[in-house]
Formats: structure tokens, sequence, C-alpha cells
């Protein structure tokens, strides 16, 4: 497709966003549709760039750490054009000599060792962490504010021009493409079938907002819970929850949740906290379908699971390629719509 294509983004959130700024300083002509107007998953998302931690720690990512790591090297140029303040303090695991040495020998698989944390640097990059555990760094893992982050990027693109309706996508109309970035919505399923792989996971995340002992300067990965610094105090997350897609912040779901955030912070064990909750979306392998779809016209960028955040410029990247009739590079194969469906080649 040549550059200027008309192009339609339905989604605005980490991916949809990333993709309607890539495709607009590609030269096409972009519209962001979004029924709520308001970020859902992305918005309530702890907002970790995390390709170390998340290849050491969840198994459906241990292969793709090459990957993760391109994405986030992706973003410093991003977050330059966008305005989106990166957090590159770093990561500690934090929990028990056993489980350190177990984190120690999955970061060896994969070619990386962290820093050890004596007591005082781990209580002085996280005040109020339980005193009898222990702490491994890595530089490698970022952060950003995913709230300030979404308003960030949509006024980048809104000044590459981007134009914005809140309104549901029902199909591509007179548009050259339609890119669906839409998470667990099902609603786009008779115009991509692909998208009919999608398993929708719950996430909620408990917020404390009186945060004794000082502000933490790290995320912290634990036994059963993470810890990230936010604006308004602490973030620890998340729930889980396969195959759920009710948003309803469900009590019973956060319990377990609660007890890991007071193994790590005690002061936490008896403290009130929010809770806010987001479904994303998953493919059978972790990683997102980003490509066309065997619909003529139609570009997925869906199934990110919980890294929607870290993949979003590789992302767009990727999308924006696929637009204007680009080298979508050396990821885009991994990354295909079609690679659950070989029948259909």
């Amino acid at each position: 497709m040549s550059r200027g294509a008309s192009v339609i983004v339905a989604g605005a959130g980490a991916l949809g966003l990333s993709a309607a700024l890539a495709l607009a300083e590609a030269g096409c002509s972009v519209r962001v549709c979004d029924p709520s107007g308001e970020p859902r998953a992305s918005g309530v998302a702890a907002g970790m760039l995390a390709p170390v931690f998340e290849a050491a720690l969840d198994s459906e990512s241990a292969g793709d750490l090459d990957l993760l790591l391109a994405a986030r090297n992706l973003w410093p140029a991003l977050a330059a054009r966008a305005g989106v303040e990166l957090d590159r303090s770093g990561a500690a695991a934090v929990g028990s000599e056993a489980w350190l040495a177990d984190i120690r020998a999955r970061l060896g698989r994969l070619g990386l060792r962290g820093a050890e944390l004596p007591p005082a640097m781990l209580a002085e990059l996280a005040p109020g962490i339980a005193a009898d555990l222990g702490g491994i760094l890595v530089r490698e893992d970022w952060r950003l504010e995913p709230l300030p982050a979404l308003a960030a990027l949509r006024q980048a693109a809104e000044a590459a021009g981007v134009t914005f309706e809140t309104a549901r996508v029902r199909g591509r109309g007179e548009a050259d493409w339609l890119v669906i970035a839409t998470g667990a919505d099902p609603g786009l399923r008779d115009l991509a079938p692909e998208l009919g792989v999608l398993t929708p996971i719950k996430g909620q995340i408990l917020r404390y907002f009186d945060r004794r002992g000082g502000r933490v300067s790290v995320s912290v990965r634990g036994e059963g819970a993470y810890a990230v610094p936010a604006s308004d105090g602490l973030a620890i997350g998340a729930t889980m929850e396969t195959g759920v897609s009710d948003p309803a912040i469900d009590p019973a779901a956060l319990a377990p949740l609660a007890a890991a955030a007071g193994r790590l912070f005690p002061t936490l064990a008896d403290a009130t906290f929010g809770v806010s909750a987001g479904i994303r979306a998953a493919t059978p392998d972790g990683l997102p379908m980003v490509g066309p779809s065997r619909t003529a016209g139609v570009i997925l960028a869906v199934g990110a699971r919980r890294n929607g955040w870290l993949l979003a410029p590789l992302v767009a990247r990727v999308v924006a390629a696929c637009a204007t009739g680009r080298d979508a590079g050396p990821y885009a194969a991994r990354l295909d719509p079609l690679r659950f469906q070989p029948a259909s080649r």
C-alpha cells in the first residue's frame, strides 16, 4: 500500500495509540475509534517494561527474551517523540533465599545475572520491605506511569494529525485499512476470524495510597505479587484470572494478592487499599497477533497478554510497515496472526 493510506484504528489503549502515532508519522491518514473514550486495561496496568523478569518468571515468555528486549529498546525513541517519562531505576526480585536461588538459575539460563542487594541497600530502595527477605537487582527492566503515558501518546498522535472518535467500529468502511487493537473485545470476530483464539484474562491490582516508611524507588518482583511505585502510592499486582471477562471487582480473588503484599511489606498487612481491574487478551503462545488478517484490509494488533506496554513500540512498527508496504522487521513472522491456523496458508 502506498503512503497516504487511510486507516481506522479500533482501540485507544497502549497498542492502538502507539500504532496510530506510527501510522501518522508514516504518512497515513488515521482515525482512532474507541466506544468508551477512556483507557481500559492499559490504564489500570502496572506499566512495567520488564523483558528480563518476564522471561525469567513467566514460562510462556522464556523463549522470547530477544523479542522483549528489542521492544524495550524501541521505547527511548518513542518516549522522546511522545513525551513519555521512563523510569530506568530497574527491578528487584525479592524473596526467600530458596526462591532467589531459583531466580539466579533462571537468569543464568538466559545468559544474565543480577546484582545482589545487601539488606541495607534493599531497605533503601524499598522502604518497609520485610527484613528477612533478600534481593537481586536487574537494570534492564524499566517502567512508566500508564495514565500519563496514555495521555502523552494521545497528545502526540493528535499533534501528528490523528483524529479521535468515541464510537464502536463495525467495519473498514471506505478506509484502506482497519487496525484492530481492541484487546479482549470479541465484537469484531466476524471481520477477523483470528480473534477467536484469544482468551480473556482479568487482572486486579491493589493500590495503597498511604505508604508508611517512604517511597519505593524500584519495581519489586516477589513470590506471588509485584509492587511498583506510583505517583499516588504503591501498586500491588496482579491477579491472572484466565477466561474471566467480567471487570467487576471480585474480593475473593484478591485475598491471596493482599496476603502476598503483606509478606513483602508487613505494614501493608492491615492497610486499606483501592482496587482496579482490567481485561486483557492472550493468544495460545503468549505473544500478540500483529499483522494482516485473512480478511483483506484488516491488520491485527491484539493479544499482548500482560506485556502490552512493553511491546507497544514494536507492535506499532510492524503495523505501520504492513499498512505502508515496508519491511516489517525480523520479529513479524513470530507475531503473524495466521500462525495459529496453518491450514489457512
